[in-house]
């Protein structure tokens, strides 16, 4: 059984990046994302209701084999297609993955950090029903 009650109260992931005017484009703009705080060498979007993502200059980025970063969403299909007729391309288009049992696409950001759309279509997902 899954933990009701989670020990904090919010999530930030920090991410080195090489031009915050481009990652912030890229994260406000394209993805809709609200910029929540500007540190100046750190910027801090909000992704869900206390989910942020951040990004940050004073280190490298290191996106070859990095981490991926993943929005979950319902509604993957139509968050694809409103990026799709913004003119995104797409790394991998949207698709099933029957081992995950996800359906998800893939897209670069400017530091090219792989951002995954997903959704879960496992039902024990406790955001699935």
């Amino acid at each position: 059984m899954p933990n009701t009650h989670a020990p904090f109260e919010q999530s930030v992931c920090f991410f080195p990046c090489a031009d915050l005017d481009a990652t912030q484009r890229f994260y406000s703009e394209t993805l809709g994302l609200p910029m929540i705080l500007d540190q100046g060498a750190c910027r801090i979007f909000q992704v869900s209701s206390n989910g942020y993502i951040g990004f940050c200059t004073h280190r490298e980025p290191q996106a070859a084999e990095g981490p991926i970063i993943t929005l979950v969403t319902r509604e993957v299909e139509q968050a694809v297609a409103t990026l799709e007729r913004a003119g995104v391309q797409f790394e991998s288009p949207l698709a099933h993955n029957e081992r995950f049992d996800i359906t998800h696409a893939f897209v670069r950001d400017p530091d090219g950090y792989l951002v995954e759309l997903q959704r879960f279509d496992d039902p024990r997902w406790p955001e699935a029903h």
